[in-house]
């Protein structure tokens, strides 16, 4: 192994605590919300102007169109206001600035990155790739969303990173219309709820029902049952799930870095982690871009899909099916014997591969490989979606050792029967040197996806889940020792 040697680039990404969103908030207690409004709306026109000129003043250069903003949040809240108010634009203005806060999305850190070529090939010189680079943001209270950079590796392997924008802003979000009744109990039971009183909700329901049908018998449920545990428990879920089937559309004309995928506040999710983004290439030659991603409820850790073409339009959608469990799904870039083809880790501690028909239901599961070396006795991962090469499938691996340290290695998959190993490093790839032991997890190297240009892996990392970095290697070098162990 001593002929395997990453190059640890220059580039780092670092967090950014001064990239905020302007969210909607909402306290809790209606009483608490009429008293707010109360109080604004017994300010002078003097007062109000006075507020609200300080409010711009000190705001309007954090954000690209702050009064949208605080008019959107506004919005959000005349259900609220009393009746028969006729507001000037100041006062709609001053009430959205007191339902909103700030959200420092980078403010803890910028790690598990992700990359793949850009959509937009043109106007680069010979020998130059256009890329995205995602990665997983975490800010107050850990909660994770996903943000995106973007850059050039030109022929000579030298990489240039797009201006990151100052600005961040949310999508506007839409739901999914209609449900099938029979898939939503099928994920339902996937999660050990309750059936019998599932099966109760859902019986009012037809085979085909819209969002506001679901939430109109949740609401008519509730009323005539006592409160208990179970019931909200079980409530809750089901709300995650009518919430978790969505579609995020971003202004065309914003900055790709300034787009940031956050938690949907109705699923109270506490994080979109880890998203393995995969260029995937059909049978049809379209291309479509695929992530797939683990959403954290706050309780349990759900497997999802995020889909899209363009990166400004991204639908989501849950994983369905026994074999859709777990953490670190990764999908191969395209259909083998006209199947998909995932890698996970069903048990937390083994790799496994899985197939199956259609992208939305996994099924088909079997064992993969398992930890083999001391450096990964603790658990064995996949980094990323696997990468195809004609000695066959290169996958990048993480495993667990002693202290919990997190190292990145590689196995070579069959290009036929990517169930079979042909190959698999003895040593790590990548492991925490000195300067990337320290931080949030410590003794941590990570990555969700590399790719190859230029006859080299360009694998960007994270240290710590506190920071990222970029390392290369000779693709060669990396492919002969793989064949040789």
């Amino acid at each position: 192994m001593k002929s395997l040697s990453m190059k640890r680039r220059r580039e780092t990404f670092i967090r950014n605590p001064k990239r905020v969103l302007a969210k909607f908030h909402l306290p809790p207690s209606e009483k608490r919300v009429k008293n707010i409004i109360n109080r604004i709306l017994s300010l002078s026109e003097e007062e109000t102007h006075r507020i609200l000129e300080s409010v711009i003043k000190n705001y309007e250069d954090r954000h690209n169109d702050l009064e949208k903003i605080l008019l959107t949040h506004f919005e959000r809240i005349q259900t609220h206001l009393p009746k028969k108010e006729n507001l000037s634009y100041e006062q709609m203005l001053l009430l959205g600035s007191f339902f909103t806060r700030e959200y420092s999305i980078e403010a803890a850190a910028l790690f598990n990155p992700s990359i793949i070529l850009h959509p937009d090939q043109s106007e680069l010189s010979t020998g130059e790739t256009s890329f995205i680079l995602s990665l997983r943001a975490t800010g107050e209270g850990h909660i994770s969303s996903i943000v995106f950079r973007s850059g050039i590796i030109d022929k000579k392997n030298r990489i240039k990173l797009d201006p990151v924008s100052p600005y961040v802003e949310l999508p506007h979000i839409e739901f999914d219309p209609i449900y099938e009744k029979e898939l939503f109990l099928t994920r339902l039971a996937q999660l050990n709820v309750d059936t019998i009183l599932c099966d109760q909700i859902f019986e009012e329901l037809t085979d085909q029902f819209r969002y506001n049908e679901l939430q109109a018998r949740i609401q008519q449920f509730k009323t005539n049952q006592l409160p208990s545990q179970t019931l909200n428990a079980t409530l809750e879920i089901i709300g995650w799930i009518a919430n978790s089937n969505y579609t995020l559309n971003f202004r065309p004309e914003s900055d790709l870095s300034e787009r940031v995928i956050f938690p949907v506040s109705q699923m109270k999710s506490r994080g979109i982690e880890d998203a393995r983004f995969v260029r995937f290439v059909d049978n049809n030659d379209s291309i479509t871009y695929y992530a797939t991603y683990t959403s954290y409820t706050g309780y349990t850790n759900i497997p999802m899909l995020l889909e899209t073409q363009d990166f400004i339009n991204f639908k989501m959608c849950t994983l369905n099916g026994h074999a859709a469990r777990g953490k670190g799904m990764s999908l191969f870039p395209k259909k083998i014997n006209d199947q998909y083809m995932m890698i996970s880790r069903q048990d937390g501690e083994n790799l496994f591969i899985m197939k199956s028909k259609n992208i939305h239901f996994w099924h088909e599961v079997e064992k993969l490989q398992g930890p083999k070396y001391d450096w990964e006795f603790i658990q064995i991962g996949n980094c990323g979606s696997p990468i195809e090469i004609k000695e066959g499938w290169l996958l990048l691996t993480h495993g667990v050792g002693p202290l919990r340290e997190y190292c990145i290695g590689s196995i070579l998959l069959d290009l036929d029967d990517p169930a079979k190993v042909i190959g698999s490093l003895k040593e790590p790839l990548l492991e925490p040197n000195m300067m990337e032991r320290e931080g949030y997890v410590p003794n941590v190297v990570y990555t969700c996806g590399a790719m190859i240009h230029n006859k080299t892996l360009i694998l960007p990392y994270a240290s710590s889940d506190t920071f990222s970095g970029i390392a290369t290697i000779n693709l060669e070098v990396l492919i002969e020792e793989l064949l040789n162990s």
